[in-house]
């Protein structure tokens, strides 16, 4: 087989695009539903353990950006450790970046479902997934177009939502916290860390758009650090609104839709329709990039004969569409018998792994090729460990 004859995808995306397509996959599941299961495990420690998942997300971004600047094909942590370590910690990443994003796809499925109507959710997940194949099948450009227009929405509603928090405060009969808060010992708050590291993942799959991007070495690192500093400032001013209001109430009444809760407490009015749409668009937007994502690694492991060769097929839309049919139809099985929690645990300890790859990869990096410091890789190993550790017990424990 010629090098002409090795499936390829176009390069159709500039910095817009990329940034877009970020925060459509950072700015869904998590923000609007990983605060309750990590509320209840850092109780009023939450802003700690999103300052950890912000820094081990940080962390992880800088050495993700330093390998696409070398390796602008698809693929993200699978191409970076496959070129750097060898074909097994290729297909380590590979396989925990699928694992992990179908199940992120589930719990943004799960999201909308919980958002529109709770006693439907797992039948409107379905649902929503099958749309959003079908918009992904259309290609690569009308996906970070749509994620453009999400994004924006979402943005102005959180803004909106955490000042009617903030105003809405002094209408509240007590600020302090009810009985009823959970413990919050170093257990609690690393894994909260991990539950709330998933809402910052998305930056990954701008990694994972290397072979899509026009001048990837300046657009992809650029893309990465723009759409995580918007994200980490959204993050911390909804953390604070939590904080704010439903801190007062018992544990029992944060529901699988907090921002929803959050928004009757702030007075009501046109803001609570505003927040289920805002999380109906945001979890539409986050399982778009997120089917995307995990459909062009599965591509790129196809085409790397470390997955099923079919799987590298391109449509005439310049898809991989076989890929994306596999990714919608775990997502679909993640939905129907998971819960919102435990897929954001597994898809945490999966994209925790992957990122743990990519550590090691950047840490193969020559001065030359843009290496960054070693503490960073180091640093950002560690933090990947200890918080999927404490993941894994947390599980272990209550199950």
């Amino acid at each position: 087989m010629t090098s002409d004859s090795v499936p390829r995808l176009e390069r159709r995306l500039g910095l817009g695009g990329a940034v877009a397509i970020g925060l459509g996959a950072m700015l869904g599941t998590g923000v609007f539903a990983a605060w309750t299961p990590a509320y209840r495990l850092a109780g009023p420690l939450l802003l700690v353990s999103l300052g950890i998942a912000a820094l081990v997300a940080g962390l992880n971004a800088w050495s993700t950006a330093a390998l696409a600047r070398v390796h602008s094909e698809s693929g993200g942590a699978y191409a970076y450790g496959r070129a750097r370590l060898g074909r097994a910690a290729g297909v380590l990443a590979g396989w925990a970046f699928v694992v992990g994003k179908i199940a992120s796809a589930g719990a943004a499925a799960l999201t909308i479902g919980a958002y529109v109507a709770p006693a439907y959710q797992r039948p409107l997940g379905v649902a929503a997934i099958a749309l959003v194949l079908l918009l992904d099948l259309r290609g690569v450009t009308k996906t970070a177009a749509v994620s453009a227009v999400v994004s924006g929405v979402v943005i102005a509603v959180l803004l909106w939502l955490s000042l009617a928090a903030q105003v809405g405060r002094a209408s509240l009969a007590s600020s302090s916290i009810a009985p009823g808060v959970p413990g919050s010992g170093a257990g609690g708050v690393l894994g909260a860390a991990g539950l709330l590291f998933v809402a910052f993942a998305g930056y990954a799959r701008i990694a994972t758009l290397g072979e899509e991007v026009r001048e990837p070495r300046r657009t992809l690192p650029r893309a990465m650090a723009i759409s995580f500093a918007v994200v980490v400032s959204v993050y911390v001013l909804v953390a604070v609104a939590l904080l704010t209001l439903l801190a007062a109430l018992p544990v029992q009444e944060w529901t699988a839709a907090p921002l929803e809760t959050l928004a009757r407490l702030a007075g009501g009015g046109l803001l609570t329709p505003a927040v289920r749409l805002a999380a109906v668009l945001a979890a539409g937007g986050a399982l778009l990039s997120l089917l995307a994502g995990v459909g062009r690694t599965l591509f790129a492991m196809g085409r790397g004969a470390d997955a099923p060769a079919a799987l590298a097929a391109v449509s005439r839309h310049g898809v991989p569409h076989r890929a994306q049919i596999v990714a919608a139809v775990g997502a679909a099985v993640v939905v129907l018998v998971g819960g919102i929690g435990a897929a954001l645990a597994l898809s945490a300890v999966s994209i925790l792994t992957y990122y743990g790859v990519a550590h090691l990869a950047a840490l193969r990096l020559g001065t030359e090729e843009g290496r960054p410091p070693r503490i960073v890789p180091l640093a950002g190993l560690a933090g990947c460990a200890a918080v999927a550790l404490s993941l894994l017990l947390l599980v272990s424990n209550t199950g």
